[in-house]
């Protein structure tokens, strides 16, 4: 591009989000928003990216942790972008950095690593708590494309259709599609997203017609949700459990049968990658979990009946692992052996 054309593209969010639109549909509005601008096309042929090579701003989503953001700035490199950044409030910040500085510490206590290089990040954080300072557009800054979504005309979920995660489409477009199976994991997905599946699961009575394949991102993770019994539901679902990590958005571990049809939560869906000749849709975990207990893609008015029962648990469902405020962690941390570091 040339030297003076501005580097960013704005997405701009305004409002609030309807009962049942979660963040992934956000990460999904965001090519299709694209797609109804003329920024982007599914078509390789002369294929336009607005995004690409460019760093995706996105601004509007003040109540978001830093947990919840990284399942937007996650889905950056699927647009091609260079980056990402995610315009967060102060508090947001401050109580991730809290939970890292006591999770660095409780490593520390641990023998994980390299103790001065972790208790340098420590002292690192606890600086910027101590003066802390966002970084900000300027007001009158340039960019190369702004995409303005008002969340309230986000009516209902989107997905990416088989096989390119630019293909963005509304769910009452796919709806009904006989799917095989799914899978909830990758850097996409958090805690949250394994709870939701688990109170739906949980209501389940005999055998899913689908293979369900979960896995949570971190071991952490995995040991929380078995602590708080969600394996045992999982179990009883007859859920295939993979070990904590990527599992089948690497496509280099397990498989899903060849040409069969899938929902994901995976980064991407580009083809052979979960599996030979598989159509994979793109999708949030919710949806994922609706499809595996339906066999289908559900239609908008069944999806929306699944999703009040997990908005009326939204509380309890969508917590995060804050290690400063887990007992075990803080007083591991407290009484770690700190190295002493010079800055």
């Amino acid at each position: 591009m040339p030297l003076d054309m501005p580097e960013s593209v704005l997405v701009r969010f305004k409002g609030k989000l309807n009962p049942g639109i979660t963040l992934r549909d956000l990460v999904h509005a965001i090519p299709y928003y694209g797609i109804q601008k003329g920024l982007l096309t599914v078509e390789k042929k002369g294929k336009i990216n607005a995004f690409s090579g460019r760093i995706l701003e996105i601004e509007g989503l003040d109540e978001l942790t830093v947990e919840q953001a990284f399942e937007l700035s996650d889905a950056s490199a699927e647009r091609s972008a260079a980056g990402c950044t995610i315009k967060l409030p102060e508090k947001a910040v401050a109580e991730y950095l809290k939970s890292n500085i006591t999770l660095l510490r409780w490593m520390i206590s641990e023998g994980y690593g390299d103790a001065r290089t972790m208790e340098r990040r420590a002292q690192a954080m606890e600086a910027w708590l101590a003066n802390p300072q966002l970084l900000s557009a300027d007001a009158d800054a340039e960019y190369a494309e702004i995409i303005e979504i008002d969340l309230a005309d986000i009516k209902e979920p989107v997905l990416c259709a088989p096989n390119d995660p630019d293909d963005a489409r509304l769910l009452s477009s796919v709806q009904g599609q006989k799917i095989d199976e799914v899978f909830i994991g990758s850097c996409m997905t958090n805690i949250g997203h394994f709870r939701a599946a688990g109170k739906l699961l949980d209501k389940v009575k005999g055998q899913l017609p689908t293979r369900l394949w979960l896995s949570p991102p971190t071991k952490m993770d995995a040991h929380q949700l078995t602590e708080e019994g969600y394996y045992g539901i999982y179990g009883k679902a007859g859920a295939r459990m993979e070990m904590p990590g990527c599992s089948l958005c690497m496509g280099n571990q397990a498989r899903v049968e060849p040409n069969s049809t899938v929902v994901s939560t995976s980064t991407r869906n580009f083809p052979n990658r979960l599996g030979d000749g598989a159509n994979v849709f793109l999708a949030s975990a919710e949806l994922a979990a609706v499809a595996s207990i339906l066999g289908k893609l559900p239609t908008v008015e069944e999806y929306m009946e699944y999703a009040a029962n997990i908005d009326s648990m939204a509380a309890d469902i969508y917590r995060y692992l804050s290690f400063d405020q887990i007992a075990e962690f803080r007083e591991a941390a407290a009484n770690a052996n700190i190295p002493v570091v010079q800055a």
